[in-house]
């Protein structure tokens, strides 16, 4: 019995069992004792996680793959969850437990997840898996680059982030056309904001909409004091800001009284 991949779920079904350990054994094991996978297919990363000492769940919407892991993994047993990762409350299944996140993820919701992650991340505090390659290095992308956006910044706000390597699609079944890439995300000790939640994401979202102007004219919307906007950070691009610096600017304009 195998499952057969189906293109509306994003399925490609990793087959390298080399990559499959190298991605089980980028999770540090550390402050936490659960484990859930996303997608697991037909366990191949499984086979390995059960191997270390944390407690492995999965999660896995398709219910072939489901009855796979039900007659080959028989030592899962009650910790195979049938539903959508992006619809869940992890309380319901963890309670108030720290759980690390794991997987070789779909690429057509894999930036869901993340958003997913860091709406959970009091919860969550490692993340390891396997993006479209494009999008991993997007993640772990530094101030500067063309790359540089929304993900990166929201991201790199509360998780240290961590490109890890390149995997080639020969590796799975069937192969995507593009290169994947896995990275590692472990939470900041501080992983709050000392400024307002969701005028930080509506800054960092509203510059990067327009991210070949000046943030002067891309926060034009937010209606800010002509004082405000004197200020010299507003004469760069969203690009050039680090974290910090959009953290810096989402307290300015929490100040301004227009």
């Amino acid at each position: 019995m195998s499952v057969k991949a189906k293109k509306y779920l994003g399925q490609h079904f990793l087959k390298d069992e080399n990559i499959a350990l190298q991605i089980a054994d980028s999770l540090t094991e550390k402050g936490y004792k659960n484990v859930l996978e996303i997608g697991p297919g037909m366990g191949v990363l499984t086979k390995y996680l059960l191997k270390k000492p944390y407690k492995t769940h999965v999660i896995e919407i398709d219910s072939e793959s489901v009855e796979y892991l039900q007659v080959h993994y028989l030592n899962l047993a009650n910790r195979i969850i049938e539903k959508d990762f992006l619809k869940i409350d992890l309380t319901e299944f963890f309670g108030n437990e720290q759980v690390a996140i794991i997987g070789n993820f779909p690429y057509n919701i894999s930036t869901q997840i993340v958003f997913k992650t860091l709406e959970n991340r009091a919860q969550i505090p490692e993340f390891s898996g396997m993006f479209q390659k494009e999008v991993a290095k997007r993640i772990a992308e530094k101030e500067g680059s063309k790359t540089y956006g929304i993900l990166s910044v929201l991201t790199q706000a509360f998780y240290d982030v961590e490109y890890l390597f390149t995997v080639p699609p020969s590796v799975f079944n069937p192969p995507p056309k593009v290169d994947s890439g896995v990275i590692r995300l472990i939470r900041k000790k501080d992983y709050s904001l000392p400024v307002d939640e969701k005028l930080f994401y509506k800054v960092v979202k509203t510059a990067f909409q327009q991210r070949r102007k000046t943030l002067r004219n891309s926060l034009k919307t937010l209606n800010l004091s002509d004082s405000l906007r004197e200020d010299s950070i507003f004469a760069k691009r969203p690009e050039q800001l680090s974290v910090q610096e959009f953290i810096n600017l989402t307290s300015k304009i929490e100040k301004d009284v227009v």
